[in-house]
């Protein structure tokens, strides 16, 4: 890995005799010398299938051959985008259009109400507060002086009942593991000993005396990669030792889960505890806080079903489930015998997908519907009180709160509108603007569409598609096609400011709503599971083949995008249709679909993957679209810009490095392979403003340079090749 060498030949720009400004389609011609990745002789066997794993040392993240591994590639990578002519100017870009003023809602503590709110270009949030009913706002909690570089950021925050004690929760270095440190709220001073060596967990408070959390014991070997896959629940008693905390729950070889919750009700009566052997699924104890030395009681002993406690009035209490019901609705029991046979519907089930708030006294039912939000309004007895007038078609979020709550809040946004936040009366149902951002992006200049296409089993997917007005359907357009496909996680239109500047650039972005999704309920989840997972890969596909068919764009001006699970999307399909695209951008993905299950918390994702351990089926299903074992000689795939955190222990880098190392020495012509490795980061959450600014500059920089362009696309009528 000495003496690297990087060369780059670039095509003096030819002119067209029939337009001066378009180009001849001759390529780029990029030759990148790569460091140089030693092979292993690893061999595992499954179902008596020997399967080879020549870069499995770099899976060793504490070793010091992955870490100059890791510094060769950036040093290469950084090589390659120093060349783009225009970085400089995208990023300029997006640190311009990003510096404005965000808020989030308001909401109350004790005798405070408490924001977030972002300068512009701050690397994290600020919470400030007011005393109710006064103007003057303080500083309760600034993040940024956690760390000079914003690489530690907040990983949560809970106020005691009364509001005169908080606990917030620490991520350093973009770690899923935390620290609880706790405050006097009215003083904002520490006061007590730093909890540590905390994962997966919430902070919910009894009363003022202490507070629930969730952990795992610290793993041996790396952190950072070896596997937890017992989740414990414990209690902390304020003025005493984390080493004295209770083990309430997940202690025993019956109770061992992958995942485990426990909830206090806003009144301090019921704890609620949420067991799961996967991220589908849970079974579902409750514990009387009201009668000392209470008994668990068990509602749900299986994890065959969802379900989640809203909220209660006394003893009644009200779930949201998808038993029987894969669309979700609300029943009510009463707390003194809460098994299934004695639920009782509150709220049906319909053809649409539910989800549910809280606040003001009222049930918020909020709907998808075709990906986009309908909201209902209902009392406590069932019976409807208004559908929610929202400012447009798009995502709205929020109308949660506390019973007493006179004012709620809701955000609203899409595609092409930044989020607004909105005050809601629940009384009069009236909603009136809160916070606009003052951005420097003007939304009527920019479109969304929804289309609906055939995939390749005749399923119907929903994709919208957003773009400059004035679009020409000429085939030219630089298109994102960007999708997720999994754990019941929906892609509902949202405002994302880097996406402004792409279509600034009179780039294309569109986002179906491809199955593993959770925009048509359980079935539609279920759809792109386990042996029914290539459903994802082929909806994935047949968008872009709409966009290309409808001369969006074509193969040459494509790019795919997607993370984490959307990072093995983007992975499967390069792998299966490298012709289809012309640039790749797997995120922090999940791309060794033989081992992912046996780092960190892997295993508990089988809901949706099945596992290579199963049995030979299920390990030959894995092992034909595992993206690390697909990449083939010979092929020309791709320009690909793989990427991932080093502090990455919810999807871990090895799967970023592995691949990248697949594709390096496989592949045929002169597309770069590379990979961006983000020092002091990890799955995404946290990361610092600086740090993602720079990295859609390099990930739109690398996306159009391998499109092309010399210069920016909104300085050109046409391609003009470098």
């Amino acid at each position: 890995m000495k003496n690297l060498m990087f060369a780059v030949v670039i095509l003096s720009v030819i002119t067209s005799c029939k337009n001066e400004n378009e180009a001849k389609e001759d390529e780029n011609t990029v030759a990148v010398t790569y460091p140089e990745t030693k092979t292993v002789d690893t061999v595992d066997t499954y179902f008596g299938e020997q399967v080879k794993d020549p870069y499995r040392w770099l899976e060793d993240d504490r070793s010091k051959e992955t870490s100059d591994w890791v510094i060769a590639q950036n040093k290469v990578t950084g090589s390659y985008l120093d060349q783009i002519p225009y970085r400089q100017e995208l990023k300029d870009r997006l640190t311009e259009i990003w510096n404005y003023e965000k808020v989030g809602a308001p909401f109350t503590e004790g005798d405070y109400t408490y924001f977030y709110k972002n300068d512009g270009l701050q690397n994290q949030s600020v919470i400030y507060r007011n005393k109710n009913n006064d103007t003057n706002e303080e500083v309760f909690l600034d993040p940024n002086t956690f760390s000079q570089d914003g690489t530690i950021s907040l990983g949560g925050l809970s106020f005691s009942k009364d509001g005169k004690l908080a606990a917030y929760a620490i991520s350093e270095g973009g770690s899923d593991w935390r620290k609880i440190i706790i405050l006097n709220a009215e003083t904002k001073e520490q006061i007590e000993d730093t909890l540590v060596d905390i994962k997966f967990s919430g902070i919910s408070w009894k009363d003022n005396d202490g507070f629930y959390y969730s952990s795992y014991d610290k793993p041996k070997g790396s952190e950072l990669s070896a596997k937890t896959d017992q989740h414990k629940l414990y209690y902390h008693k304020l003025g005493t030792s984390q080493k004295q905390d209770q083990l309430i729950y997940g202690g025993t070889p019956a109770e061992k889960h992958r995942y485990v919750s426990g909830t206090v009700t806003e009144d301090g009566k019921y704890l609620f505890i949420y067991p799961k052997t996967s991220t589908s699924g849970t079974k579902l104890l409750m514990q009387d806080l009201s009668k000392p030395n209470s008994k668990m009681v068990t509602i749900l002993d299986n994890t065959d079903t969802d379900t989640s406690v809203i909220e209660n009035v006394g003893s009644t209490l009200y779930l949201i489930t998808n038993k029987n019901a894969p669309n979700q609705k609300i029943v009510t029991v009463d707390a003194s015998n809460p098994s299934p046979e004695n639920w009782k519907d509150l709220i049906p089930e319909t053809e649409n997908v539910l989800s549910v708030s809280t606040g003001g006294g009222y049930i918020f039912a909020r709907y998808m519907v075709d990906a986009v939000s309908k909201v209902l309004q209902y009392d406590y007895n069932g019976k409807l009180v208004r559908e929610i007038e929202l400012p447009g078609v798009g995502s709205a979020g929020g109308f949660g709160g506390k019973k007493e709550d006179k004012i709620l809040y809701y955000s609203f946004s899409n595609y092409t509108t930044p989020s607004t936040i909105y005050t809601f009366n629940p009384e009069n149902g009236i909603s009136e603007v809160y916070k606009k951002p003052a951005i420097d992006f003007n939304p009527d200049n920019f479109e969304s569409k929804q289309v609906f296409y055939t995939s390749k089993d005749g399923t119907k997917i929903p994709m919208i598609i957003s773009y400059k007005k004035g679009l020409e359907l000429n085939g030219k357009n630089p298109t994102i096609l960007y999708s997720y496909g999994g754990f019941n996680i929906s892609m509902t239109p949202g405002f994302n400011i880097a996406n402004a500047v792409w279509m600034e650039q009179g780039g294309v972005y569109a986002v179906p709503n491809i199955r593993g999704g959770g925009e048509y309920g359980k079935k539609w989840h279920d759809a792109g599971t386990k042996l029914q997972k290539q459903n994802v890969f082929d909806d994935f596909i047949a968008a872009a083949e709409y966009l290309i068919n409808n001369n969006y764009t074509s193969s040459d001006y494509l790019a795919i995008r997607g993370g984490s699970n959307g990072g093995l999307l983007v992975g499967a399909t390069m792998t299966q249709r490298p012709d289809l695209m012309k640039v790749a951008i797997p995120a922090v993905g999940v791309l060794d679909m033989l081992r992912y299950h046996t780092f960190t918390s892997g295993a508990g994702w089988a809901y949706d993957y099945g596992t290579s351990e199963d049995n030979k089926e299920m390990f030959e299903y894995l092992k034909g679209y595992s993206p690390i074992h697909n990449v083939k000689e010979g092929v020309k795939y791709p320009a690909t810009l793989v990427t991932t955190g080093d502090h990455d222990d919810r999807v871990v880098p090895a799967h970023s490095f592995k691949f990248a190392a697949e594709l390096q020495s496989k592949q045929s012509g002169d597309n770069p392979t590379l990979i961006r490795i983000e020092t002091d980061a990890g799955h995404g959450a946290g990361t610092p403003v600086s740090k993602t600014i720079e990295e859609y500059a390099d990930i739109f920089g690398f996306t159009l340079y391998n499109m092309g362009y010399k210069v920016l696309p909104n300085k050109t009528t046409g391609k003009i090749k470098g």
